[in-house]
Protein backbone atom coordinates (compact mmCIF):
# COMPACT_ATOMS: atom_id res chain seq x y z
CA UNK A 1 0.00 0.00 0.00
CA UNK A 2 1.38 3.41 -0.90
CA UNK A 3 1.75 6.26 1.60
CA UNK A 4 -1.12 8.08 -0.12
CA UNK A 5 -3.42 5.06 0.11
CA UNK A 6 -2.40 4.57 3.73
CA UNK A 7 -3.16 8.21 4.54
CA UNK A 8 -6.52 8.02 2.75
CA UNK A 9 -7.40 4.81 4.55
CA UNK A 10 -6.36 6.29 7.88
CA UNK A 11 -8.43 9.44 7.31
CA UNK A 12 -11.58 7.57 6.34
CA UNK A 13 -11.22 4.95 9.05
CA UNK A 14 -10.51 7.61 11.66
CA UNK A 15 -13.56 9.62 10.71
CA UNK A 16 -15.80 6.56 10.89
CA UNK A 17 -14.33 5.30 14.14
CA UNK A 18 -14.61 8.77 15.64
CA UNK A 19 -18.32 8.99 14.90
CA UNK A 20 -19.09 5.45 16.04
CA UNK A 21 -21.59 4.83 18.81
CA UNK A 22 -20.13 4.52 22.30
CA UNK A 23 -20.77 0.75 22.27
CA UNK A 24 -19.07 0.27 18.88
CA UNK A 25 -16.17 2.46 19.96
CA UNK A 26 -15.79 0.39 23.15
CA UNK A 27 -15.66 -2.83 21.12
CA UNK A 28 -13.09 -1.40 18.72
CA UNK A 29 -10.88 -0.13 21.54
CA UNK A 30 -11.14 -3.49 23.35
CA UNK A 31 -10.01 -5.34 20.24
CA UNK A 32 -7.10 -2.95 19.76
CA UNK A 33 -6.07 -3.30 23.39
CA UNK A 34 -6.15 -7.09 23.00
CA UNK A 35 -3.92 -6.79 19.93
CA UNK A 36 -1.61 -4.46 21.85
CA UNK A 37 -1.22 -7.05 24.60
CA UNK A 38 -0.61 -9.81 22.07
CA UNK A 39 2.01 -7.71 20.32
CA UNK A 40 3.76 -7.16 23.65
CA UNK A 41 3.81 -10.95 24.06
CA UNK A 42 5.41 -11.31 20.60
CA UNK A 43 8.12 -8.82 21.51
CA UNK A 44 8.80 -10.64 24.78
CA UNK A 45 8.93 -13.97 22.94
CA UNK A 46 11.47 -12.65 20.44
CA UNK A 47 13.55 -10.99 23.14
CA UNK A 48 13.41 -14.19 25.19
CA UNK A 49 14.51 -16.20 22.16
CA UNK A 50 11.33 -18.27 22.12
CA UNK A 51 10.91 -21.02 19.57
CA UNK A 52 9.86 -19.73 16.15
CA UNK A 53 6.62 -21.73 16.44
CA UNK A 54 5.62 -19.70 19.52
CA UNK A 55 6.53 -16.40 17.87
CA UNK A 56 4.52 -17.23 14.74
CA UNK A 57 1.51 -18.30 16.81
CA UNK A 58 1.60 -14.99 18.68
CA UNK A 59 2.00 -13.05 15.43
CA UNK A 60 -1.01 -14.86 14.01
CA UNK A 61 -3.07 -13.85 17.04
CA UNK A 62 -2.00 -10.20 16.66
CA UNK A 63 -2.87 -10.22 12.96
CA UNK A 64 -6.32 -11.68 13.59
CA UNK A 65 -7.04 -9.20 16.38
CA UNK A 66 -6.05 -6.26 14.17
CA UNK A 67 -8.07 -7.58 11.23
CA UNK A 68 -11.13 -7.99 13.44
CA UNK A 69 -10.74 -4.45 14.75
CA UNK A 70 -10.48 -3.16 11.18
CA UNK A 71 -13.54 -5.08 10.06
CA UNK A 72 -15.46 -3.74 13.04
CA UNK A 73 -14.53 -0.17 12.10
CA UNK A 74 -15.72 -0.77 8.54
CA UNK A 75 -18.87 -2.56 9.70
CA UNK A 76 -19.73 0.36 11.98
CA UNK A 77 -19.19 2.86 9.17
CA UNK A 78 -21.32 0.76 6.83
CA UNK A 79 -24.17 0.66 9.35
CA UNK A 80 -23.96 4.44 9.75
CA UNK A 81 -23.90 4.89 5.97
CA UNK A 82 -27.00 2.73 5.55
CA UNK A 83 -28.82 4.38 8.44
CA UNK A 84 -28.20 7.92 7.16
CA UNK A 85 -26.96 7.89 3.54
CA UNK A 86 -27.45 11.66 3.17
CA UNK A 87 -25.12 12.51 6.06
CA UNK A 88 -22.13 14.34 4.60
CA UNK A 89 -19.86 12.91 7.32
CA UNK A 90 -20.75 9.29 6.47
CA UNK A 91 -18.23 7.31 4.49
CA UNK A 92 -19.31 6.63 0.92
CA UNK A 93 -19.88 3.01 -0.17
CA UNK A 94 -16.91 3.22 -2.55
CA UNK A 95 -14.64 4.31 0.30
CA UNK A 96 -15.90 1.50 2.50
CA UNK A 97 -15.31 -1.03 -0.26
CA UNK A 98 -11.74 0.21 -0.70
CA UNK A 99 -11.14 0.00 3.03
CA UNK A 100 -12.63 -3.46 3.24
CA UNK A 101 -10.46 -4.70 0.38
CA UNK A 102 -7.36 -3.20 2.00
CA UNK A 103 -7.88 -5.64 4.89
CA UNK A 104 -8.49 -8.65 2.69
Amino acid sequence: MSDVESAETHETAGASAGSASPEAKRKIVNRLRRAHGQLAAVIEAVEGEAHCRDVVQQLSAVTKALDRAGFLVISTALQECLADPDNVDSAKPEELEKLFLSLA
